[in-house]
C-alpha cells in the first residue's frame, strides 16, 4: 500500500512539472509557475505527503509493537492450578419435568333411553346452559314432562328398576342413593326390594318431581284396582276363615252343664225305680225289666253326651279356609309392591366423577331427543401429560408440582393418577390437579400446553450442597470433598484439606453433604479438577 502511494505520488509530481513550464513560458517567471501549482493541485500534495508518512509509520511498529496472542505463546504455558467451585447452601430440589394439556377432563356425550317411553321423547325443560354444572340430584334435562335425575355411576340405565328385579344396576342404584344421604338399602343385596322403592319418593322430592308409578296404568289407577281387589279377596278368606273355626269350636266343645245334669238326672231316676219295683212284693218281673232297659238307655245316652265329638269334617273346612287366606294375602303383597314407585330407565343419568360441566348442548326446549342430548365433562380444569418410564416411575398420587400461569407465577398442582403405558416402550400418562383458579385464569389456561415440574425429592429446608464432581472416595469407602485453604491458582502449592462428609439427595448435577468431623460453610471452595 505504501509503494502504491508513493507511485501515485510520483506521477502526480511529473504532471506538476509539466504544468510548471507550461505556467513558466506563458508568465516568463519560475516563481510565478510554482504558485500557480500549488494553488490548483493542493489536494494532491496532501494525499503524497500521508502516504510517505503511512509506510515510515508501519516499519516503526512492525519493529516495536507485538500483539498478546505472540506475546503468549513466546511465554509458553501457564503452571497449573486448581478448579475450585464455592459450597452452596440452599433448598436441593429433584425435579420431573412433563409437558402437559391444560383442559377439562374426561368429557363423553349424555344419551338418555327413552325406549320405555308410551308417547315422542319431546324435551319439555331443564335445558341447561354450557358451563352448567351438573352434581348429585341435579335434572339434566326434562322429557315429556318428567326428570333426567343424575346420579353417581358408571353403568348407564338401560331398565326400568321395579319391585322383584335384581341385578348389578340395582346395586348401583343403591350404592348411588347412599352417596347422596338417602336409605335403599343395602348395596351388597342386588334385589330391588321395596326398600330401594320407598327410597325413589325422597330422590324425587330432592328434584322437585312427583314419584312416578310402578302400576300398569299411567296414572296408577290399575295399580289401586288390582290392591282394591286385592284387599277385598283377604277380607272374604278371613271371614270364611273365622266361620270355620267357629263350627269346628262348636263341634268340639261338648255338651253344656245343662245338657249334662239332665241326662245325669235321667241316670238317677231311671235307676231309683228300677231298684223301687224290685223292692215290691210280689216282684212284678216284666216291671222291672222294664226300668232296668230304662236305666241303661240313660247311662248309655249320658256316655255319649260326655264323649269327644267327632270334628274331622269341621278341621278339614278350616284348613281349607286358612289356605285360601294365604293366597289372598300373597296377592295382596304382589299387589301392593306392584303399586311401589318403579324408576324408569328415562329418568336416571349415571356420570362418573361428579360434578360434571356442560360443554356443549345439541337440543332445545321443544326438540324430539334423538341422539346425544349433551357433551358433558370434568367440572374442575386437570392437567395432563406424558412421560416415559423411567421417570414417571419416580412420580407418586399426592407428589407437588408447579406450572407457570399466564402472567408468569407459579402455580401449585398435585399427581393425581400415574397410569402405566400400554407396553415397555410407550409413555407413563401422568393426571396432575391443580390449586383453585380463577374463573380468568380457566379461560385463559384451558387448551394450552404448560412446562410443569414434579417435584420426586426435595432437601428438609437449606442445606450444604457441592457438585458431584466434588465428591471423592477414601480409603474406606466413605465420600470427601477438598477444601481449599489457599489461592487455587498457585496451583500445586496451594493448600487443601480433606473433609469427610455424608451425603444426601442427589439433583441437578448436585448432592447434598454435611461434613462428619470437621468445618464446612457456604462459599468454601472445594476442588473439582486439577
Amino acid at each position: 500500500m505504501a509503494r502504491d502511494g508513493a507511485g501515485a505520488a510520483g506521477g502526480d509530481a511529473g504532471a506538476a512539472g509539466g504544468l510548471l513550464s507550461r505556467e513558466a513560458s506563458a508568465t516568463g517567471g519560475a516563481v510565478g509557475g510554482w504558485r500557480v501549482l500549488l494553488r490548483r493541485n493542493r489536494l494532491i500534495a496532501i494525499v503524497a505527503g500521508a502516504s510517505a508518512l503511512g509506510l515510515v509509520a508501519g516499519r516503526l511498529v512492525g519493529r516495536f509493537v507485538v500483539s498478546p496472542a505472540d506475546a503468549a505463546s513466546a511465554e509458553g504455558p501457564p503452571e497449573a492450578g486448581l478448579v475450585g467451585v464455592p459450597v452452596e447452601f440452599g433448598e436441593l430440589r429433584n425435579d420431573v419435568t412433563v409437558r402437559g394439556e391444560i383442559a377439562y377432563a374426561d368429557a363423553v356425550e349424555v344419551r338418555v333411553d327413552t325406549s320405555t317411553l308410551s308417547g315422542p321423547a319431546v324435551v319439555t325443560g331443564q335445558v341447561p346452559d354450557e358451563g352448567t354444572e351438573l352434581s348429585a340430584l341435579s335434572v339434566a334435562l326434562e322429557i315429556a314432562g318428567r326428570p333426567v335425575i343424575v346420579l353417581p355411576g358408571d353403568l348407564p340405565a338401560y331398565r326400568t328398576l321395579r319391585v322383584g328385579v335384581a341385578g348389578p344396576d340395582v346395586s348401583q342404584f343403591k350404592t348411588a342413593l347412599r352417596a347422596v344421604g338417602i336409605d335403599g338399602g343395602d348395596p351388597a343385596d342386588d334385589v330391588f326390594d321395596a326398600t330401594a322403592a320407598n327410597a325413589l319418593t325422597a330422590l324425587y322430592a330432592e328434584a322437585g318431581y312427583p314419584v312416578p308409578d310402578g302400576g300398569s296404568g299411567s296414572d296408577g289407577e290399575g295399580a289401586t284396582v288390582d290392591v282394591r281387589a286385592a284387599s277385598e279377596g283377604v277380607r272374604a278368606a278371613e271371614q270364611a276363615v273365622a266361620q270355620a273355626k267357629a263350627e269346628l269350636n262348636r263341634a268340639q266343645a261338648g255338651p253344656s252343664a245343662v245338657e249334662s245334669l239332665e241326662a245325669a238326672n235321667a241316670v238317677d231316676a231311671a235307676r231309683r225305680a228300677w231298684e223301687a219295683a224290685q223292692a215290691q212284693l210280689p216282684v212284678d218281673r216284666v216291671l222291672v225289666a222294664d226300668l232296668h232297659d230304662a236305666l241303661e238307655l240313660a247311662e248309655l245316652q249320658r256316655k255319649q253326651l260326655v264323649a269327644p265329638a267327632d270334628a274331622s269334617s269341621e278341621r278339614s273346612a278350616l284348613s281349607t279356609a286358612e289356605a285360601q287366606l294365604t293366597d289372598a294375602r300373597s296377592e295382596l303383597t304382589h299387589a301392593r309392591e306392584g303399586a311401589l314407585p318403579a324408576l324408569p330407565a328415562n329418568e336416571v343419568l349415571y356420570l362418573t366423577e361428579l360434578p360434571r360441566r356442560v360443554d356443549a348442548v345439541s337440543v332445545a326446549r321443544g326438540d324430539m331427543l334423538e341422539g346425544p342430548a349433551m357433551t358433558v365433562s370434568g367440572a374442575t380444569i386437570g392437567v395432563t401429560g406424558s412421560a416415559a418410564e423411567a421417570d414417571a416411575s419416580l412420580l407418586e398420587v399426592g407428589d407437588e408440582a408447579f406450572f407457570d400461569l399466564p402472567d408468569g407465577a407459579e402455580h401449585r398442582a398435585v399427581v393425581s393418577q400415574v397410569h402405566p403405558g400400554s407396553d415397555d416402550d410407550a409413555r407413563w400418562t401422568i393426571a396432575l390437579t391443580p390449586d383453585p383458579l380463577t374463573a380468568e385464569q380457566v379461560q385463559q389456561l384451558q387448551g394450552s400446553n404448560v412446562r410443569v415440574s414434579i417435584a420426586v425429592g426435595a432437601t428438609d429446608g437449606e442445606v450444604l450442597s457441592v457438585p458431584l464432581a466434588a465428591l471423592t472416595a477414601g480409603p474406606g469407602g466413605e465420600s470427601r470433598v477438598e477444601v481449599v485453604e489457599g489461592d487455587p491458582r498457585d496451583g500445586a502449592s496451594a493448600e487443601t484439606r480433606i473433609v469427610v462428609v455424608e451425603t444426601g439427595l442427589a439433583a441437578a448435577g448436585a448432592v447434598e453433604i454435611a461434613p462428619v468431623d470437621d468445618e464446612l460453610s457456604e462459599g468454601d471452595l472445594v476442588v473439582v479438577a486439577r
